[in-house]
């Protein structure tokens, strides 16, 4: 009699990824699996899944985080099914919510997927991905303007200098920068902090804008169609019609 497999074995992997190393937890259907430690290559995992599983159906995962999405693109082209999960969404039972190691949430993702368990999050094309890197550098600035702003004012404060009540809001004119630049110290050291800030705030100014420029030019240009249709909804500008683009894509 003739025999044929009409099925494949499959094969878990879970991975606790971190820069320096990964944690690796291989399970199949029929037994637990092993763990062990190996460096942060994509190719080095292939290699060793095709030694020893080799005609495994392969499933893999691992945890969102900040080694990003290379991984995840390279277990795809292998033929290998890849998600990558929110931390959150992996299930702990009892003792499994106090003890945590790279061992044990390697051993936990491998059985959530086992089980059918797990759902990958959205994971954006390397366009959208490179773009949104430039939204939230953005961010950044803006925190980092705002940062600067608090620390000049501080200052102010904390040596008892009074703005004028023309300038008292949170509309930094060329008139105010310039009242900045003007003020005087009874000693040099202070006169030498407030300038230091000052260079701060102006070289983070120029970034943000030019960034934001960036970031507008680039939507109009590759995104057309759907900038445009964003910045017709009342309220939206065209920098939030950017993050919606780079955050979260297609609706």
């Amino acid at each position: 009699m003739n025999t044929q497999q009409t099925a494949f074995p499959k094969l878990y992997i879970g991975i606790d990824i971190h820069k320096r190393s990964w944690k690796v937890h291989c399970a199949t259907d029929l037994f637990a699996g092993k763990s062990f430690s190996m460096s942060p290559d994509p190719k080095q995992l292939h290699a060793y899944v095709s030694k020893h599983f080799k005609e495994y159906e392969v499933a893999v995962a691992y945890e969102a985080g900040c080694c990003g999405y290379h991984a995840h693109r390279c277990f795809e082209s292998y033929g290998w099914r890849s998600l990558v999960v929110n931390p959150t969404d992996i299930h702990r039972k009892g003792k499994e919510k106090h003890a945590k190691t790279d061992r044990i949430d390697a051993q936990l993702i491998a059985r959530e997927l086992k089980d059918n368990r797990l759902q990958s999050i959205t994971v954006p094309d390397r366009k959208r991905e490179e773009l949104r890197s430039l939204f939230r550098r953005r961010n950044d600035l803006v925190k980092d303007f705002r940062r600067i702003k608090s620390y000049i004012k501080m200052q102010l404060l904390y040596f008892g200098i009074k703005e004028p009540e023309e300038f008292d809001n949170d509309h930094w004119s060329h008139k105010y920068r310039n009242w900045l630049d003007d003020i005087m110290f009874e000693y040099p050291t202070a006169k030498a902090t407030l300038e230091s800030r000052m260079r701060f705030f102006r070289f983070v100014d120029q970034e943000l804008r030019d960034v934001s420029t960036q970031l507008r030019k680039y939507c109009k240009v590759h995104y057309k169609k759907d900038y445009l249709l964003l910045r017709s909804i009342p309220g939206i500008g065209g920098i939030v019609a950017c993050g919606i683009l780079c955050e979260l894509g297609d609706l």
